[in-house]
């Protein structure tokens, strides 16, 4: 990272320039300067690692499954979308085994 040298700002990158975002001081990029060039943007991989041999010790709740339309199934949370939106409730029905998921 960059800092301005007047206001000690973050400095961005812009048109061949670097430019303070918080006073707009303004210098050319040097040769000595050490930018980092992306072409696309490199998403994160979500791994889910399904544990059957816990899913006995999970907590149950009251929900009709909607295979068997049993009342009880397991339940549990996974955060597999970006950390800023609400996690995934999971659901196990306790009689017939099937999963599925609940958004908030």
């Amino acid at each position: 990272m960059m800092f301005c040298p007047q206001c000690k700002g973050l400095m961005i990158s812009s048109g061949g320039q670097l430019k303070c975002k918080k006073c707009g001081y303004i210098r050319e990029i040097e040769a000595g300067d050490r930018l980092k060039m992306t072409d696309k943007r490199i998403e994160k991989e979500i791994t889910i690692v399904d544990e059957e041999d816990k899913v006995a010790t999970l907590p149950t709740t009251n929900i009709k499954c909607p295979e068997c339309e049993c009342t009880t199934a397991y339940w549990w949370l996974r955060q597999l979308r970006a950390a800023d939106e609400s996690e995934v409730r999971f659901f196990r029905c306790t009689a017939c085994g099937k999963t599925w998921r609940e958004y908030d």
